[in-house]
């Protein structure tokens, strides 16, 4: 009866080739997040080029006061902030932001529709057709910036993006394997870009547009 019971095992030789498959997996899974953290940027590569907008993606300390510094540098005559809480409009944001409204009232405006960075990528590119815009700067965390440049290269493939990385102090870009905290995002957002670029190339290979 307990014979009866006992758990099947799988055979040697398929243990081996499911165990060299999760080896290989993990492997390339490694290998892969090491290549993407060489793309995050360690600096502003360029910070001077005019362009027709300054985007800001919400979400992180310092991207919309580096944004609003780069407009009253006349780096664009635009900036678009993109992802902005519901109830909360341009005089309230720049309130917040511990600018005085008068001072950008005439050239900031906002989305409140995206969630997320595809939502990003969406909610600026119907922006940015409607304007006309065909030159971007993207004002984004430096860890978030490779995924950002996907989405939109994915929706805006015709327009000039400049990437405008910001630093947070948090996020210790150099050894960062030994910083948990940091390894940890670094390996989180290396997924939601194999993701975005998954949902992209399946798109391609379906004839879809996502």
């Amino acid at each position: 009866m307990a014979a009866l019971t006992r758990k099947r095992r799988p055979p040697p030789r398929l243990a081996r080739r499911l165990g060299a498959v999760v080896l290989a997996a993990a492997a390339a899974w490694t290998f892969g997040l090491f290549r993407f953290v060489a793309a995050i940027p360690e600096r502003v590569i360029d910070a001077t080029s005019r362009t027709d907008a300054i985007v800001v993606l919400t979400g992180g300390s310092g991207r919309l006061s580096t944004g609003l510094r780069l407009l009253s540098e006349k780096r664009a005559d635009k900036l678009f902030v993109s992802g902005v809480y519901h109830g909360i409009d341009v005089t309230k944001l720049l309130e917040m932001s511990q600018h005085a409204p008068e001072e950008f009232n005439c050239c900031v405006e906002i989305g409140h529709s995206a969630g997320n960075t595809a939502g990003n990528a969406a909610e600026t590119s119907a922006w940015v057709r409607e304007q006309g815009y065909r030159s971007l700067r993207i004002v984004t965390a430096s860890y978030h910036m490779p995924r950002s440049l996907l989405e939109f290269r994915h929706l805006l493939p015709e327009a000039v993006l400049i990437p405008h990385p910001v630093f947070p102090e948090h996020v210790k870009q150099e050894r960062w394997w030994a910083w948990p905290g940091t390894a940890s995002l670094f390996a989180s957002e290396y997924n939601k870009f194999l993701l975005a670029w998954s949902r992209h190339l399946g798109g391609r290979l379906l004839g879809i547009r996502s």
